[in-house]
């Protein structure tokens, strides 16, 4: 049993990595990070370890709540199909809507991360306080997908017996959240006192890979609910998927560090051919 509850924290953990690569996450702390960069630089660069504390402490909050009442109460079956599919449609809007940033962006300007809530909720996103970064990313949690994986967690954990195993696999999915927000928070922080050049590559760079991840994410569940083979040869393999999505955020981090340590370079080898000439 303690081997099983093991894997699923470990499941938990790689959930959270995951979710912290959402576009919303990524559009907000890019947005408070920007407005503290020249003026607080030091909250600036725990925006992203701030707001996924703040966005954890409610997913923690929504597990301990349902597993305590969770032996008094059914979940519906239609919940989980219509939660799935509202987010398959969520993440498929977002690579849409970040793919045409990208190709209306001018080259001279930088691409900014698209997100649903983070559009609607712009004006929260302009504090200078570490606590308000906080009550920010607990406003981000009250979001249908991700209350509804808290319950999940808070259900699956309950053939465990008590709340303790729910509150474990809870604190999984934060810790993997504050892995991703924690250095996207710390990536953007630097990026302001960089070049403009590099910032605008690095844009490019996170901007394919958020849509990237968004459509494989919504493509791979949509196939799990449309046939029951795939479904069937997905759930022992889903391990796989998980890592792969992580392959996909880090080698994003990797090629925007390589592409912008590269930038100053390739700007002052042109400056000097151009000088030469």
């Amino acid at each position: 049993m303690w081997a099983e509850l093991g894997s699923l924290a470990w499941v938990a953990l790689l959930l959270g990595i995951q979710h912290g690569f959402d576009a919303d996450h990524l559009a907000a702390i890019d947005g408070l990070t920007r407005f503290n960069g020249r003026q607080r630089p030091a909250i600036a660069r725990y925006v992203g370890s701030l707001f996924s504390l703040g966005h954890g402490l409610i997913v923690i909050s929504v597990a301990l709540v349902v597993s305590t009442v969770a032996s008094q109460w059914t979940v519906p079956s239609w919940i989980e199909a219509t939660g799935a599919w509202i987010s398959i449609s969520a993440l498929t809007l977002l690579a849409v809507l970040n793919l045409r940033n990208l190709l209306r962006t001018p080259a001279h300007e930088m691409v900014q991360v698209a997100g649903l809530r983070s559009g609607l909720l712009s004006k929260v996103l302009r504090t200078q306080q570490a606590w308000a970064v906080f009550l920010v990313g607990a406003l981000f949690a009250l979001s249908f997908d991700t209350l509804s994986q808290a319950t999940l967690f808070a259900i699956t954990a309950t053939r465990f017996g008590g709340w303790e195993p729910a509150v474990l696999l809870a604190a999984m999915f934060m810790l993997g959240m504050l892995i991703t927000d924690g250095l996207n928070g710390l990536w953007i922080a630097r990026l302001i006192q960089r070049a403009d050049a590099t910032a605008r590559l690095a844009s490019r760079v996170m901007t394919i890979a958020v849509s990237g991840v968004s459509l494989l994410t919504a493509a791979v569940g949509a196939s799990v609910l449309s046939s029951d083979a795939f479904a069937e040869w997905v759930e022992p393999r889903g391990w796989l998927l998980s890592v792969g999505i992580l392959a996909v955020i880090a080698i994003s981090f990797l090629l925007g560090h390589w592409l912008a340590g590269r930038t100053p370079l390739a700007m002052a080898t042109s400056s000097a051919s151009a000088s030469a000439t």
